[in-house]
């Protein structure tokens, strides 16, 4: 396995720049997750790793080899993609075993490796079936183990599990979690699934327009976003960013919206009069005696919780609630959040300036 370092790596076709200078450590052994919205530049980026798109300027270092002029086949990495890309004319096992008999390896050590990885992975039942035989999970993980088998430095997966339904999604992500603790491989993951994200990396990078936006572990861009896209992009539901003015008066430093007021904490960096965004995770902004003075517009039972979108002056509110709902379309109701759980940020910018600690 290896340490993977991207210095101020640039992309551009022709005059378009795509990637605008990025620096990323990415520890031995590590699972970082490159996350963010179609076109953010993420899967140009890992491909740039993988050594299938040229880097127009920076530094790619696999381990203490800089491989920006190196051929894929030389960078020690393996890739698994959104499609599979399978043979569909050879078997399981020769599907997996395919890269080691190019490069010439014994048959017996070719075995062991292919029963190895197929072991691991649950295939061992499937090494004589073709593709078209399997389900799609089935065949990700021949996928998977045609990447195991070359035992690379680095693993690299580029939306693996976008082709898959819901459910096998989920089985996925855990199998995929657990491979990883199992091997110890330097792993990176691109997604634009930020539930993928969350349950899966131990480093996140999110990425917007070529930029990186914050680096950091799932819980802590949870709790504290750098600016206003991270905030609206991790956390499902997505927490309520509502445009806001700050009120300051002996009873305290409140935020006044169109539907009321809330009270900020006092430490943040605001004064008489700033317009900032609050933001409001959905499960902390819940009905209340006081405060915002909304109107119910859609209650969504899920069993375990409510979703509960509610409404005043133009301005939309989603909120989680833990309990079973009575709440109907049309009613007038007040929300609520303590100000302890308030994101504050730059109305300006986008930028975080304060709160939830």
């Amino acid at each position: 396995m290896a340490k993977v370092a991207i210095q101020n790596v640039r992309k551009s076709y022709g005059t378009t720049d795509v990637i605008h200078g990025l620096n990323v450590d990415i520890n031995d052994g590590e699972f970082v997750v490159l996350v963010g919205p179609s076109g953010c530049g993420k899967s140009t980026l890992l491909r740039m790793i993988a050594g299938l798109e040229s880097i127009t300027a920076g530094e790619i270092s696999i381990g203490d080899q800089v491989v920006n002029h190196l051929p894929p086949s030389d960078r020690d990495i393996a890739m698994v993609f959104q499609n599979y890309a399978l043979y569909p004319h050879k078997t399981v096992a020769a599907n997996m075993a395919f890269s080691l008999r190019m490069r010439g390896l014994n048959r017996e050590i070719i075995e062991e490796k292919v029963t190895n990885a197929a072991e691991i992975l649950g295939l061992t039942p499937y090494l004589k079936r073709y593709p078209r035989a399997l389900s799609g999970g089935q065949r990700q993980r021949v996928a998977m183990g045609r990447a195991i088998v070359r035992d690379p430095k680095v693993f690299l997966f580029d939306e693996p599990l976008s082709n898959l339904d819901a459910k096998l999604r989920v089985q996925m992500r855990a199998e995929i979690r657990e491979l990883h603790q199992r091997l110890k491989a330097t792993t990176i993951y691109v997604t634009h699934d930020q539930i993928e994200a969350m349950t899966m990396a131990d480093k996140i990078v999110v990425m917007q327009d070529g930029r990186i936006e914050q680096i950091g572990t799932p819980l802590e861009l949870y709790d504290r976003p750098a600016n206003t896209f991270v905030a609206g992009f991790i956390g499902s539901p997505a927490m309520n960013l509502i445009p806001a003015t700050v009120q300051c008066n002996d009873d305290g430093v409140f935020a006044q919206m169109e539907a009321g007021k809330l009270e900020i904490q006092t430490n943040n960096l605001v004064s008489e009069g700033q317009k900032i965004i609050v933001g409001m995770r959905p499960e902390v902004l819940v009905p209340s005696e006081a405060g915002l003075s909304v109107a119910v517009a859609v209650v969504e039972p899920t069993g375990a919780e409510t979703h509960l979108v509610t409404r005043s002056d133009g301005q939309e509110f989603m909120s989680v609630l833990r309990e079973r709902s009575t709440l109907k379309i049309g009613q007038q109701i007040n929300l609520a959040a303590p100000k302890t759980s308030l994101h504050i940020f730059d109305a300006e910018s986008g930028n975080r300036l304060e709160g939830r600690s």
